[in-house]
């Protein structure tokens, strides 16, 4: 709320200050011509009435010049009005003061005029003079009501000499006339002053709620910039891309224009995070930004989604090529080295792109569509960069159809499983079998586990698909032999749900078998999205009693101090690494390191996907004496497994 006190101290601000004089300028400016019409049109009347009686060159010749100065000085203020909206502050101060000045110099003139003629003519044209005299300045003072200066001179030079001039004339009708033009100039006064302290309060009012509008607007404009800003890259953050999105897209579909949608995900960077920690984290996350930045073109926006998830709009799309080409450079700058204090690190990009309008007909579908072959770049292509295609679709419409299959399944009938011996090749037993799921849905037929369960992955459906595997599997070893030993295996959704881990774990208690009978499988990927509540999770099952096994050993990003710190009792080659070992060197190298690092941490090392004897024949030379592949054993159902040990 404003104060009287504080529109006082108001005006004495400079900006105040000319926010008063101009809007004196403003409200003068309208009123001028009316002032110049009063002065002229009553001037006009006494001359008229004096024409006759008084000298030409009072009658008319001064009257003549005085009207001409007004009507020209109002047609060259009429001309300028546009031009004097654009006036400086100080311009606008400069004028005031001539207007001041000019307002006293018509006082006097006009006031020595009619003073002059009084003499002339009879009583009727005497009262005339008084008459114009006394409504002309009455007039005048309410034309200049916003100019308190000009008013008060403009008073004084007439009501004055007026006064003093009727007065002395011993007449008691002009002497009472004189009075009551004072009294009525007095009473005026007050008015004026009164009215001008209101019009000077409103302008410093309205200058203070213009100020305090002007800063909440600006916190406005402040507070909206940071809610659509990443603060640590400095680039648009998600609700901005999604708000640039909608536009960009309504734009093309006006336009018939075409655009694409870009997510670009780091691969690697939550082991910048484990290694080095969070601070690390961001400083890489601020270098990618910039590099982003230094890549992209006149044609491309930015924005930071979250976590390492960036994401790009491109407009003016010709050919798929353009994308391929900003792909690859994006890409590129992204598997430059970073160092920090120190330090260095090496991550990628993948990334992936959806075209309006051949991968979707809404924003939201567009980001679903470039989100999708993200993915696929992750896991067919890291590193690079993948175009949403028919292909895509056609595997979205699958997979979507595997979703509801799966949902609608009647998982305790259509799911079976299959067992995989695990050979110590040295003692040549069985020592274990890998529990392998296998689905025969009614209306898909036949569905592959990779396909299922990266569906049931999609979302926390995969803890109903486990707790059912894991309820077979625990019945299936309740009638084999109390020493043979399963492995089954986990999903990273799992191990990462604190819920999930407890419904595990009951399900184990429930079915009375011995729980280090079971071992748990998990991937090098489960564990590094999530390290902590993976250890937790992995340390809950090893307190159980369970063994753990980290599978596909070799394909993620962990560290040695991670592996150290997990409770593991097997590491599980994976078999990437078998598919030339025979005639591959590195490879052998690669092994002969994840052997060694086995045997340094008293862990078992198994080898899986075993398909041929040269293969196994150098496994056992590098040391790695468990197995398991189609070389040993196809996976087979419960009925047809010998189960020996």
């Amino acid at each position: 709320m404003i104060r009287p006190q504080d529109l006082a101290s108001f005006r004495t601000v400079p900006a105040v200050k000319a926010a008063l004089s101009r809007s004196q300028f403003d409200a003068f400016s309208r009123q001028l011509p009316l002032l110049y019409v009063i002065l002229v049109v009553n001037s006009v009347a006494v001359a008229a009435t004096h024409v006759a009686v008084a000298p030409a060159w009072l009658a008319i010749w001064v009257p003549l010049a005085m009207c001409t100065a007004c009507a020209i000085r109002l047609v060259v203020w009429v001309r300028r009005r546009n031009f004097l909206a654009s006036l400086t502050d100080e311009q606008v101060a400069s004028r005031l003061k001539t207007t001041v000045w000019l307002i006293g110099l018509l006082g006097v003139i006009f006031t020595g005029w009619g003073l002059l003629l009084f003499p002339y003519g009879d009583p009727y044209a005497r009262a005339h003079v008084a008459f114009y005299m006394s409504i002309t300045v009455i007039g005048c003072i309410f034309c200049l009501m916003h100019m308190r200066k000009a008013a008060l001179l403009l008073t004084a030079i007439v009501i004055v000499p007026f006064s003093l001039f009727f007065s002395l004339t011993h007449n008691a009708v002009l002497v009472a006339i004189a009075i009551n033009m004072l009294l009525v100039a007095v009473a005026m006064i007050f008015v004026l002053v009164t009215y001008y302290r209101d019009f000077a309060n409103l302008v410093g009012s309205k200058h203070a709620l213009q100020a305090k509008q002007a800063e909440l607007q600006r916190l406005s404009d402040e507070n909206s910039r940071l809610a659509n800003l990443d603060i640590l890259t400095g680039l648009p953050n998600r609700r901005r891309f999604l708000a640039d999105l909608d536009a960009l897209f309504e734009t093309a579909q006006a336009g018939q224009a075409r655009f694409a949608v870009g997510v670009i995900d780091l691969d690697g960077f939550k082991q910048v995070n484990d290694l080095y920690g969070h601070g690390a984290g961001d400083r890489v996350l601020e270098e990618v930004g910039r590099r982003l930045l230094d890549v992209s073109g006149p044609h491309t926006q930015l924005a930071r989604l979250g976590g390492d998830e960036f994401g790009l709009l491109v407009t003016d799309v010709r050919e798929p090529q353009d994308l391929r080409d900003i792909g690859a450079a994006i890409c590129e700058t992204l598997r430059a080295p970073y160092a920090w204090h120190g330090a260095t690190a090496r991550l990628s990009g993948s990334l992936g792109f959806a075209i309006y309008p051949d991968a979707g007909r809404s924003p939201a579908q567009l980001f679903e569509r470039a989100d999708y072959a993200l993915y696929f770049a992750k896991e067919h292509r890291r590193g690079g960069t993948t175009i949403f295609s028919a292909e895509h679709e056609k595997q979205i419409r699958e997979l979507g159809q595997v979703e509801q299959a799966l949902r609608h399944a009647d998982l305790e009938r259509e799911m079976t499983l299959h067992f995989q011996p695990i050979v110590d090749t040295v003692r040549e037993h069985v020592v274990s079998y890998e529990a392998l799921a296998r689905w025969a849905s009614p209306t898909l037929g036949d569905v592959p586990p990779a396909l299922f369960i990266k569906v049931a992955e999609r979302s926390d459906f995969i803890h109903t698909v486990t707790a059912a595997l894991l309820r077979k599997v625990l019945a299936t070893m309740r009638e084999c032999d109390p020493a043979v030993r399963v492995a089954f295996n986990l999903s990273a959704r799992d191990i990462g749900s604190v819920d999930a881990v407890a419904n595990i774990t009951g399900i184990v208690r429930e079915s009375g078998v011995a729980p280090d009978r079971l071992t748990f499988e998990v991937t090098e990927t489960a564990v590094i999205q999530d390290f902590e509540q993976a250890f937790a999770s992995l340390d809950a099952f090893k307190q159980l009693g369970v063994h753990i096994s980290l599978d596909d050993f070799g394909t993620g990003y962990s560290s040695l101090t991670c592996i150290h710190r997990l409770p593991l009792d097997k590491i599980k080659i994976d078999r990437g690494f078998l598919d030339r070992i025979d005639a591959d060197p590195a490879a052998q190298d690669i092994v002969r390191s994840i052997v060694d690092l086995c045997r340094t941490l008293e862990l078992t090392c198994v080898a899986e996907g075993v398909q041929t004897e040269a293969q196994a024949s150098v496994l056992r030379g590098l040391g790695c004496t468990v197995m398991q592949g189609f070389y040993f054993g196809m996976p087979m159902p419960f009925e047809e497994q010998s189960f020996a040990v």
